[in-house]
This record gives structure tokens, C-alpha cells and sequence, in this order.
């Protein structure tokens, strides 16, 4: 049973890389989508599995080029490059409500945080996002991609993941391409419903803290109540703020709604999750041997979690490992997602025009209260280790409206594509309020006066005693337009040539505005500081003590900049099968890149990054046997720092509940890739894939810890000067029929064992030179980064194994999932003085899922019922550093057990 944190007298301030498949599917067919069951001795006449995948780049089909591999699937044959494609079966075996769930089961893949795929560990800024081919902006400030966990699986027909760089593909290409393709036209006409409920082990019917806030928060929409007061925000907007009148900034104080955004309230029984969501389709004859249609898919969730976390930091100059800062913090998340997702097809011929529309908005509610002590307050009294209370109240939404157009077009040997999309991504956050209170007493009841209260205070001037609140709101456009043409040359030696050329622009605005309640004439009267937060802000107290607020907006920092980056990019390409079974690929990639961000009303320095690059790849495939084939790979590609690298303004992350800030001194980081692959296809869907891999990195892009005032522990960034990852893949696919275990039951049933495992090492390669560090103070870059430790975000080991029954002719399917990730360094260690904290680590550990899904009939119609059981091994959250035998948590928590049940009707 979780305890409550109180405030004394305060009673309130409370995959697997599962190949596209030729695998044997079950027979229920997902509308949208074509889907063949066969066994493994199946003939190689029969069908394959169609992957509807949509992506850059021209092409022909692939059987005019690849002629031996006989039970190499479809979509691995229409490609030279290293890929893996999930079908929309194989999404919907691994049960996953979304699709960041479902891509870390693909070998290399790992899930950080909310959403965020890594690939082969290499950071999000090493990942490139498509939807349908075309850009997608992220509306998280501090990633360049849009955490997949808010695309739901019911609207994505498959997801392609190409590990090797083509020259089609945009130049930010470090370890890979992820391709969302959305569904298109249905093949008949259908409607489903589905309703889930679940249940998590730390947080259903456990302690929780939340606060009001407006009467619509369920709705993941505020109905007003955190509206940026119009006054307030036009006087900073305009730069007129220092220039108002005392009476005035109490104005502004008396301005904010106060008791819905501030209050905090203890849950004693945080509810259940529930989800729901709804597709539907159809299509009719278009022309003479055309179809057109439409699907839509929409839903909505509301989930809750609460994280009891150990926070700790230590800034102790002997490298002891000695807690400066350690706080318990019960944190209570409640997030509520909203999706929808529109697209009208056509297909006509050997011709596809796809118009896609995509609605998601993701809002998070947090309540967070913290119980501890911090020595650069006040010096700890073994006595009263939680001299300290902070409460935290958030709220912050996300939002991405998306629309894309786009037409692919064949005749005979000649094929043409054209791609636009408009799409705006945003991110608010108002009224994140922060307020700190200080225990002021001996703790002796019996002892009190002159000042011993044995209460908790906030005078709104002491240290540790204050009362902060910020609007931080993000607007980002992406304008991007594309053509390419493939053109299958008539010589003896099949040879296909492409070419295209990609405009993008992205515009961004963001601006951060924060205040602090203060008293002019000192600190609050003892009585009055013993009020809970809402008493404390009342408009009584502002008007009656003279409160205030005071603009901190760019103390540290700006308050707003806009950034924009143009791209401007054409390829050339040929593909051509030099003999029976050996084909090659070679092309090159011409980027040139506008990169600039401006702080807004700050004497700080614009950023401006312009650089231009000849990016080549070559991949030879040789299929020297009807089930076997040899990839080689090499290629060179860049990384750009993203906006909120580059920005030098503050950013609360609620995931991991820390502060961020930008480093305007980053550079581009360039990459050179090299990869070699083996695999065999030895049965229908049943394969045997090895491969080595190498990347030699210069200038990456490190996230590093520092100190700020007051020992506050933040993140930001510097570029190390090289870095080198290499490292190596298996995956593996094998049936067993069941039948021969006799009985009707295991008649028509067989055994799938899926697993894959990467290893990966990487190396920081540091020496004396000066980089400008995470705090923009020159440092010499073998004190900031420690000559060979691993990049951020790498783990040396990923696994992935599935284990599972299903039904050959009927939907039918059990499912063991385990995933393996081994430790990985989040932030590098903060530097103090001439010494340098061991690095921050997060060990993500071992997981054991369980999926169940089930065809049955209910009043006439078909239903499916899905049962998951997630992290039964009840893996914790650790994030920490190591001094010697001690340890410093800076980020620990239990992750509970999840259970869930859900049904889905077809009609």
C-alpha cells in the first residue's frame, strides 16, 4: 500500500523483425488489408501476403529484377536494401495497442520513454519518421520525430523499417527509416467497434494526487479556465512588462485562476483505463477497372499511471556518492488520447492516388507531489528528512493535424509519384505551476514559539519557499512536396533508372513564459505562509500583502524564438541485375539545408547552420539460391541538431520530470554506414537472418547533466568529437504444425517461435580539444565526454523472443513475449570543477508479456476478445548513477503489471 506524502498542518496540498509476410497468416482478414494463410511446405506457386507499403522513391515491380528467390517475401524482394515490413497480422500478433508497442518486437528497435523508437540504440535524432512517404513534425519540443505511441494500429496498414540508406530516402539517416502506411481502399465494405478496459498494479485503486482543473479535462480539451490572461500575455508578448506599475502586476498575480489549477488532491482509488475505438470503409467501382473508397478510423483512451519515484542528486565536489537533493515524488499521470484519421483512395489501373487526413491530439493531466530534503537549502536534520515539500500541477497537450496527397502512377516500364503534405504540430502547456514549502520547527510540539511552528511555510521569499507558474506553447509547420520518376531501361541488362527531387520547409514558433509570486515589502507573515497553496495565492493575500508577480521568463535563456529549416534535396539513382541472381544499387543525394533559430526579444544570438552535402549509398544483393541472398552496404548520411537543441531556452519533460535547455553552438553530425546481411528463407515465412553493421560518427550529439543555480540537475547539449558504433543481428522464424499431437484441437494449429537479438557497441572518441558544453562554457572534451563510453541512448544487448500457438484457419492465438534491454547512459555526467560525475544510466531490464486474442460469434456477428498481461516480471524504472559502492537515484520507480480486456465487434 502506497503512503500518502501529508503536509503536517496542510490537509489539502496534497518482431521481432517480422519480415512482410509471406508468413502464414490466420484467415481473419483485417479490412484494408490481404491476408493468406498457407504452411511452411506450401508450394512456391502460392500467394503471398499483399503489404499495402507507401514510401518514397519510384519503382517497378520487383519480380522484373529478382527471379530466384522463391520464398523471399514480396516486399523483401522489392528492395535491395536492408528492411522489415509489419503487416497488419503481424502488428495485431504482438497485441499492441499502438505502434511504438508493436515496432520493438522488430530486431535492432527499443521503445524509450513515451513513444520514442530507437533503432540499433541509437538516439531519436538517429531515426527518420514517414507517414505515407512524407515528413511527419514531432510535437514534442525536445525530439525530432512524433512519438509513435499516438498512432493506434486500427488505422496503419503496415510499417516499414529500412535499417540501410537509399539515396530516395532524406539525408537524416542515421540508423534508420520508419514508414507508417496508412490503409487505402478496403477490399469490401466493414465497420468495427472495440472497447478495452485495464488495469495497472501500481496505480488502479491505489494513492494518486490530482487537481481539478476545468470541467473538460476528460475530454483531453480545457474549456478555457488555463487561457493565458489576455493582460498578462500582452505585456510580455510586447516587452512592456518592467515597465508596469506595482498596482498592475497584482493585477496580473489576481488574474490566474487559482483554486482548479493549484490545489492538489489526494486519490485514494485512481480508476481503471478504458479505450475505445471505431473504423470503418468502403469502396465502389471507379471508371472502367478502377475502385474508389474510403476508411476511417477514430478513438479515444483515458489512462492513468502513478510513478513513486526516488529522486536524488548528487553534487558532492569528493565524488562520494553523498544525496545533496533526495526527494520521494509520487507523481499521477492522466492521459487522454484522441485520434482520427480519414483517407479517400483510388485505384484505377495500375495507378493509386491516396488522400490521407490525420487528427491525433495526446493531453496529459499531472499531479505531483514531493516529500524531501535539499542541502543547498538548508543543512539536513537527521531528524526531519522531509524538510521539504514541492507540488507540481501540469498540464500538456499535443496535437497533430496532418494532410497529404499523394499519386502513384505506372505505364509499362515508365512509373511517376508525386507526394504533398501540409501538416502542423503543436504543443501548450499553460499554468505549470510549482510551489516549494520549508518545515519550520524542531519537530517537538511541546517547543513551540519564536518561530517554531512545526508546520511547513511559504513566505514566498525564503529559500525553498516559493511559488512559480509558466505558459509554454509551441506552434510547427511542415511544408513538403516531392516528385520521383523510375524508368525500366529497354536493354538486355535489366537496369532501372530513378530520379526526384524534395522541397521541405518547417517554420516553428515557441515561446516559454514564466512568473514568480514575490512580496516587495519581504516575507509573508508567519500566519499567513502556513496556508495551503490556494489560501496562499488567494486574491485576498495578493491584494491585501501586496503580491506580486515578477517575470523570469528569460533569466536562463529566452522566452521565444522561431526557428525554420529549408531543405532542398534531388537524387539519382540505378538499379540493375548484372547477372542472374546479383543485383546492385547506386545512387547519390544532394542536400542542401537552411537550418536557423532566432530568440525572440533577447539579446541573445541568432543560430544560423548552413550546409550543403553529396550523400552516396551503393547496396549489391546477391540471391545465389532460390532461398538465400547476400546484402553489402555503405553509404554516408548526416545528422542535423533539432530545434530544441539548438534553442537556449528551459523545457520541462514530463517523462522524466526534469528540466532541458538548448546549446546554439551545435553543429551538424556526418555518418558513415556499412552493413553486411545474410538471409535465408528455408519455408514460407520461416527465415534465418545474420548481419554485421558500422557507423563512424563525427560530431554527435551527446545529451550531458550540469548543475544550474542552485544545484538544480538539468540536461542539454554538446557535440562529442567522434564516435564509432559497429555490432551485429540475428533474427529467427520457425513453425511447427501441432497436428501431429492428434485430436481435433491441435488439427488445424501450430507453434511460432520468433526471436531476434542485437548486439551493439559504441565508442566516444574524446582527446584534449575545446567543446562548448551543455552549461555554453567552453570545456575540454575529454573531461566532458570520457574517451571510449557508449552513446547516449545505446544498449549493448536487444532481445526480442515470441512464443506463440495460433489457429491456421480460424483466429486463434496465444503469445509469450519477453524483451531484453540491457543498460544504456541517458545523460553523460555533470562536470564539477575538474572532475566529472559518472554518467547517468538506465537500466531498462527484462519484460514478460502475455497475448491472447480469439474469434467468437455474438448475437450473429463476429467479435474478436483480446486479453494482454504486460511486465510480469514486474521490471522496474531505474535511472542512476554509480560512485564506488554507492548509488544516487536519480530516477526510480516501480512499473506495475498491466491487465487488459478487450472486445472488438465486426458487422
Amino acid at each position: 500500500m502506497r503512503k500518502p506524502i501529508t503536509f503536517g498542518g496542510l490537509l489539502l496540498l496534497t518482431s521481432a523483425l517480422v519480415a512482410p509476410s509471406a508468413i502464414a497468416q490466420n484467415t481473419d482478414q483485417t479490412p484494408g488489408t490481404t491476408t493468406q494463410d498457407a504452411p511452411a511446405a506450401e508450394t512456391a506457386e502460392a500467394p503471398q501476403e499483399e503489404v499495402d507499403v507507401s514510401t518514397t522513391g519510384a519503382g517497378l515491380d520487383a519480380d522484373e529484377i529478382v527471379v530466384t528467390g522463391r520464398y523471399i517475401p514480396e516486399p523483401v524482394r522489392a528492395t535491395p536494401e536492408v528492411v522489415s515490413v509489419l503487416s497488419t497480422a503481424d502488428i495485431q500478433r504482438t497485441g499492441e495497442g499502438d505502434i511504438a508497442g508493436a515496432l520493438q518486437r522488430v530486431t535492432g528497435l527499443s521503445v524509450v520513454g513515451n513513444g520514442y523508437v530507437f533503432v540499433r540504440g541509437l538516439g531519436d535524432r538517429y531515426s527518420l519518421a514517414l507517414l505515407n512517404g512524407s515528413p511527419l513534425p514531432s510535437p514534442e519540443p525536445l525530439k525530432r520525430v512524433v512519438p509513435l505511441d499516438i498512432f493506434p494500429t486500427n488505422v496503419i496498414a503496415s510499417s516499414l523499417v529500412q535499417k540501410s540508406y537509399s539515396v530516395n530516402y532524406p539525408g537524416e539517416f542515421g540508423g534508420g527509416v520508419i514508414n507508417l502506411t496508412t490503409k487505402a481502399v478496403p477490399d469490401e465494405p466493414f465497420l468495427t467497434v472495440g472497447v478495452t478496459g485495464s488495469v495497472d498494479s501500481e496505480t488502479t485503486g491505489h494513492l494518486g494526487y490530482t487537481y481539478y482543473g476545468s470541467d473538460t479535462d476528460w475530454t483531453g480539451f480545457d474549456d478555457g479556465t488555463r487561457d493565458f490572461p489576455s493582460a498578462l500575455k500582452n505585456a510580455v508578448v510586447s516587452n512592456s512588462f518592467s515597465g508596469t506599475t506595482d498596482a498592475q502586476r497584482r493585477d496580473f498575480a489576481a488574474s490566474l485562476v487559482n483554486a482548479p489549477t493549484t490545489l492538489l488532491q489526494r486519490n485514494n482509488d485512481i480508476p481503471a483505463n478504458f479505450s475505445t475505438e471505431i473504423s470503418a470503409g468502403a469502396s465502389r467501382d471507379f471508371l472502367d477497372d478502377g475502385e474508389i473508397g474510403f476508411i476511417f478510423g477514430g478513438g479515444y483512451s483515458n489512462t492513468w499511471r502513478t510513478r513513486d519515484a526516488l529522486q536524488q542528486t548528487s553534487n558532492d565536489p569528493e565524488l562520494a556518492g553523498i544525496p545533496q537533493e533526495s526527494f520521494r515524488a509520487v507523481i499521477t499521470d492522466n492521459r487522454i488520447v484522441v485520434n482520427a484519421l480519414l483517407g479517400i483512395g483510388a485505384e484505377f489501373g495500375d495507378h493509386k492516388v491516396r488522400w490521407t487526413n490525420a487528427y491525433i491530439r495526446d493531453t496529459l493531466k499531472q499531479g505531483r507531489l514531493a516529500s524531501g530534503f535539499n542541502r543547498n537549502v538548508a543543512d539536513q536534520d537527521p531528524s526531519l528528512p522531509d524538510s521539504l515539500k514541492e507540488q507540481n500541477t501540469y498540464w500538456f497537450e499535443r496535437q497533430l493535424i496532418d494532410t497529404q496527397l499523394v499519386g502513384e502512377f505506372k505505364f509499362d516500364d515508365l512509373s511517376i509519384d508525386f507526394r504533398g503534405t501540409y501538416a502542423n504540430s503543436q504543443r501548450e502547456s499553460p499554468y505549470e505551476r510549482s510551489i516549494g514549502y520549508f518545515y519550520l520547527g524542531d519537530g517537538d510540539p511541546t517547543t513551540k514559539g519564536n518561530g517554531d511552528v512545526d508546520d511547513y511555510v511559504n513566505n514566498l521569499s525564503s529559500s525553498g519557499q516559493f511559488s512559480t507558474i509558466a505558459f509554454s506553447d509551441l506552434s510547427e509547420d511542415v511544408y513538403a512536396a516531392g516528385a520521383d520518376v523510375g524508368y525500366k531501361l529497354p536493354t538486355a541488362m535489366p537496369v532501372t533508372v530513378s530520379a526526384g527531387y524534395n522541397y521541405s520547409m518547417t517554420r516553428r514558433d515557441a515561446s516559454r513564459f514564466q512568473f514568480q509570486y514575490f512580496r516587495p515589502d519581504g516575507a509573508l507573515p508567519l500566519d499567513v505562509s502556513q496556508e495551503r497553496p490556494d489560501y496562499l495565492l488567494s486574491d485576498y493575500n495578493i491584494y491585501t500583502y501586496n503580491i506580486q508577480l515578477r517575470d523570469i521568463s528569460g533569466a536562463e535563456g529566452t522566452a521565444a524564438y522561431n526557428a525554420d529549416l529549408e531543405v532542398n534535396a534531388g537524387y539519382a539513382q540505378a538499379e540493375a541485375e548484372l547477372m542472374d541472381g546479383l543485383r546492385t544499387t547506386m545512387g547519390v543525394r544532394y542536400e542542401d539545408g537552411k537550418q536557423r533559430v532566432r530568440p525572440v526579444g533577447s539579446s541573445l544570438s541568432a543560430t544560423q547552420i548552413n550546409n550543403d552535402y553529396w550523400l552516396p549509398a551503393a547496396t549489391i544483393t546477391w540471391n545465389f539460391a532460390e532461398d538465400m541472398q547476400l546484402r553489402l552496404h555503405g553509404s554516408k548520411t548526416i545528422a542535423r541538431p533539432q530545434f530544441r537543441e539548438l534553442a537556449p531556452q528551459l523545457y520541462q519533460d514530463f517523462e522524466s520530470d526534469r528540466e532541458f535547455t538548448g546549446n546554439p553552438f551545435l553543429v551538424d553530425s556526418e555518418l558513415l554506414n556499412f552493413e553486411g546481411r545474410y538471409e535465408y528463407y528455408f519455408g514460407r515465412g520461416e527465415r534465418l537472418t545474420v548481419a554485421g553493421f558500422y557507423k563512424e560518427i563525427d560530431n554527435p550529439i551527446e545529451a550531458a547533466a550540469f548543475f544550474a543555480g542552485g544545484g538544480q540537475l538539468r540536461t542539454g547539449f554538446a557535440n562529442a568529437p567522434k564516435a564509432e558504433l559497429y555490432g551485429a543481428e540475428i533474427e529467427f522464424q520457425k513453425y511447427f504444425p501441432l497436428d501431429t499431437l492428434g485430436g481435433d484441437f491441435f488439427a488445424t494449429r501450430r507453434l511460432l517461435l520468433i526471436g531476434n537479438y542485437t548486439y551493439t557497441s559504441s565508442k566516444i572518441k574524446a582527446d584534449d580539444s575545446l567543446v562548448i558544453g551543455p552549461d555554453l562554457q567552453p570545456v575540454q572534451a575529454d573531461l566532458l565526454f570520457r574517451d571510449g563510453a557508449p552513446m547516449v541512448g545505446q544498449s549493448d544487448h536487444l532481445a526480442n523472443l515470441q512464443i506463440g500457438i495460433e489457429d491456421t484457419e480460424t483466429l486463434s492465438q496465444a503469445t509469450v513475449l519477453l524483451t531484453y534491454a540491457s543498460e544504456r547512459v541517458t545523460n553523460r555526467g555533470p562536470i564539477q570543477g575538474v572532475n566529472r560525475q559518472p554518467d547517468i544510466i538506465e537500466k531498462p531490464g527484462f519484460r514478460l508479456d502475455f497475448v491472447a486474442r480469439e474469434a467468437v460469434e455474438f448475437l450473429g456477428q463476429p467479435m474478436e476478445i483480446k486479453f494482454e498481461a504486460r511486465n510480469l516480471t514486474g521490471q522496474k524504472y531505474e535511472e542512476f548513477q554509480k560512485f564506488g559502492d554507492n548509488r544516487i537515484d536519480v530516477n526510480t520507480y516501480d512499473l506495475g503489471r498491466t491487465f487488459s480486456l478487450g472486445v472488438e465487434l465486426k458487422f
